[in-house]
Order: structure tokens, then C-alpha cells, then sequence
């Protein structure tokens, strides 16, 4: 079992283990703590209850941060003709075809979202299995499957993030860095916050939001109050 840092306990001990934060009051801590030599991520952790086991009990969309993440996005699109050039236009890092999936396959897979027009997807599963485990594999229902590359490569870099419940109905997201003003935080905090509601599944009975953490990349977790959620 690993140990706890000094660090760690030191951070520890600006945070009442028993109590339960406001959503304002825990981002304030949350950027406190961040201490580290980088600028840290401010991260949200949702426990739904919902049975990812069950496919009408899925819980995942993506949406656009109000004021962003704070992170660089790399974007690769898979085009070809003239969709090569609009999408090195909107700003793309990576644009091709066989030569992406070559690429792909060597483990070069040096982007954050990859997008694909329709007529590419052929190709682009090639690679699924590559793809897939880390999140990166164009899906139409967030988007990342489409004609408009110029909007949806300009969404990816401005803050777009996707939110999927992963086992026992976990979703981690981040809402920005803790160099952000609170006020910007809180507003994108609100505005993912909502998303997950709305994207509640019909099929989930219960409780749907059973707990809720804050916390920066390298700080303890600061627990919320679900209520005033």
C-alpha cells in the first residue's frame, strides 16, 4: 500500500473529511490546494446511479465549456479531396488517410480528438480497436463524425469535452485550470453539471446523482453537498 505523502497530509488538513462542501466553497479549496509546479486541472467526479451493464441506462454526450478547458486540444481528421483542406484550414493538427492509419497502427497516436467525415469511416476502422480503448474513435451522436469539420474542429480546440458513465456509473471530467477565476470554474461546473441531468436515462430508477467530488489534479477530494446540486 502506498503512502501518504507529507504533501498529501498537509493539503488533508484544510478539508473536514465529515463535512460536505458548497459547489462554490469546494472549487475555491480545490484551487488552493493546487500547489504544484504545473497549472492543475480542476476536476469533477459524479457517482450516478445508473447499470452501465444495461445499454438504455448509458449516460455520455459532449458538450462545450463556456470558458474552456485551459488545455491545448491536438485534433487529427481523417478526410480526404477537399476536405483535407478545410480542415487544415480550421486548424487541425493532423489531416490524411491510409497514411494516418499507418501512422495509428505504429502507436503514433499523438492527438486529443479525432474526427472523421462519413465517407472516411472505412478507413477509420482500420484502427477502431486502437481507437476505441482510449476514447478517441469518431462517433456521429457527439459530433465527431461529420461534414463540418471546420465547427467541429473549432469546438474541440475552444473546450469541448465528452462526459461518459464508465463502471459502476462514474463519470471524471475536467472543467478547466485552477488559474481560472472562481467565477468561471463555477459557471462551467453549472453548465456540465446540467448537461448530466440532462442526459439522465429514462430507464434509471432512484437516486440519479448519488455523490459528487471536486478536486485538482494533485489535491485531495472535497466532498458536495448532492443537494445543492
Amino acid at each position: 500500500m502506498s503512502k501518504t505523502s507529507k504533501r498529501m497530509k498537509q493539503l488533508y488538513t484544510t478539508i473536514e473529511s465529515n463535512k460536505f462542501y458548497s459547489v462554490e466553497d469546494s472549487i475555491k479549496i480545490a484551487q488552493e490546494n493546487a500547489k504544484a509546479k504545473f497549472d492543475e486541472t480542476i476536476e469533477v467526479c459524479l457517482s450516478l446511479g445508473v447499470d452501465t451493464r444495461k445499454a438504455d441506462q448509458n449516460v455520455r454526450g459532449m458538450i462545450t465549456l463556456p470558458h474552456g478547458t485551459g488545455k491545448i486540444v491536438k485534433v487529427a481528421v481523417f478526410a480526404q479531396g477537399d476536405k483535407l483542406k478545410e480542415a487544415e484550414e480550421a486548424g487541425a493538427d493532423k489531416v490524411g488517410s491510409d497514411d494516418l492509419v499507418a501512422e495509428i497502427k505504429k502507436g503514433h497516436i499523438t492527438f486529443d480528438r479525432c474526427i472523421a467525415t462519413p465517407d472516411m469511416m472505412p478507413v477509420v476502422a482500420q484502427v477502431a480497436k486502437l481507437l476505441g480503448p482510449k476514447g478517441l474513435m469518431p462517433n456521429p451522436k457527439l459530433g465527431t463524425v461529420t461534414q463540418n469539420l471546420k465547427e467541429a474542429i473549432e469546438n474541440a480546440k475552444k473546450g469541448q469535452i465528452e462526459f461518459r458513465a464508465e463502471k459502476a456509473g462514474i463519470i471524471h471530467a475536467g472543467i478547466g485550470k485552477a488559474s481560472f477565476e472562481t467565477k468561471n470554474l463555477l459557471e462551467n461546473f453549472q453548465f456540465f453539471i446540467t448537461a448530466i441531468k440532462k442526459a439522465k436515462p429514462e430507464a434509471s430508477k432512484g437516486a440519479y446523482m448519488k455523490k459528487c467530488f471536486v478536486s485538482s489534479t494533485m489535491g485531495p477530494s472535497i466532498k458536495i453537498d448532492i443537494s445543492t446540486l
